[in-house]
């Protein structure tokens, strides 16, 4: 395991997000990873900030409004298929981890885990979230949302950035 410093691997890790990565959440007893494919890294309120959006109709949705932190695992080997699965089937009809053979470790500074596999990882404390108002969104960009789920932003603070 090799420390990273979150902006010297943004690139690198955005390029992938575009073809999926995994956003995995804990709280309580509830555990579920989705595909994200869609996100942002910077700097917001003088801090390291990873910007994820969950549609309210996905099962994550309701993980992580009780939760105070997340993951994301970035793969840097071929993903494909757990990518394609964990983005089209919901954890409430699948145990994602079974199906995809899918290991977690233990976040070392979140509750949520990590998925166990070779990449670039994000732990990360959820500092503000705001649900998505279609008022402001730009018109050009409604066809995104056929079904009107709109997206939850979820900011969180990157505490730990780190790649194996």
């Amino acid at each position: 395991m090799k420390e990273v410093d979150y902006m010297a691997v943004a690139d690198k890790a955005m390029k992938q997000i575009k073809k999926g990565a995994f956003l995995t959440v804990r709280s309580g007893e509830k555990l579920n990873t989705m595909t994200i494919g869609w996100a942002t890294i910077g700097f917001v309120w003088k801090k390291p900030i990873f910007m994820i959006a969950v549609r309210d109709s996905r099962h994550t949705f309701g993980i992580i409004e009780e939760a105070v932190d997340f993951t994301v695992s970035v793969p840097s080997g071929d993903m494909k298929a757990a990518v394609m699965f964990c983005g089209t089937k919901s954890g409430r009809d699948y145990d994602k981890f079974k199906e995809c053979r899918l290991n977690t470790a233990d976040g070392r500074k979140t509750a949520s885990p990590i998925i166990d596999i070779p990449g670039i990882h994000f732990e990360c404390r959820i500092v503000f979230k705001a649900p998505m108002d279609p008022v402001y969104l730009d018109q050009t960009y409604e066809d995104l949302y056929p079904e009107k789920d709109y997206h939850t932003l979820y900011f969180g603070e990157i505490l730990d950035c780190y790649e194996f």
